[in-house]
């Protein structure tokens, strides 16, 4: 449900004399309680949906998430900007999955910063569906920053690390 619409029946709750009103459409479920208590917004699949008061749920995002209040000027509500990527190449992932560096807990990893890496050379392993999949390096040169931890999930093209 888009938030225009979903404006307007706050609107159209709290000009009324009713107290509640619950709408079902295919993208999702609106839920929406006068009297002081609280307005929920149940987007998509979610089964439990944050409780914001009425004023703020004129800025309920479509995932169900407070951006803001009524009164919010609208830089407020608009998305950050993306940070910026470091100088070099990335190297970014090529699935989603969890991280590693090294083949086991206790192995030496595969890539350090200032190591000299070839393209095509191992340089660390995403496990997705209990699957270790090897990254290799898709460029020549030196590794710089390694953006990641050991053991953290990562989705898809995300920079894993920098090569120089």
């Amino acid at each position: 449900m888009d938030l225009r619409k979903l404006k307007t029946l706050i609107d159209l709750v709290s000009e009324s004399n009713i107290s509640e009103l619950e709408i079902t459409e295919a993208e999702g479920k609106v839920r929406i309680v006068k009297a002081g208590a609280a307005a929920t917004a149940v987007a998509g699949t979610l089964a439990a949906a944050p409780v914001v008061p009425l004023a703020a749920a004129a800025a309920v995002a479509a995932g169900g998430a407070p951006v803001g209040t009524a009164a919010a000027p609208a830089a407020a509500l608009a998305p950050p900007a993306p940070a910026a990527e470091p100088a070099g190449h990335a190297v970014k992932s090529p699935m989603v999955g969890t991280f590693y560096r090294a083949a086991s807990p206790g192995a030496k990893p595969f890539a350090e910063v200032g190591q000299q890496v070839k393209e095509g050379e191992a340089i660390c392993i995403i496990e997705a569906m209990k699957i270790m999949n090897e990254i290799e390096a898709d460029k020549t040169g030196t590794i710089t920053q390694i953006l990641c931890e050991n053991g953290q999930a990562v989705e898809f093209g995300q920079p894993l690390f920098i090569i120089e």
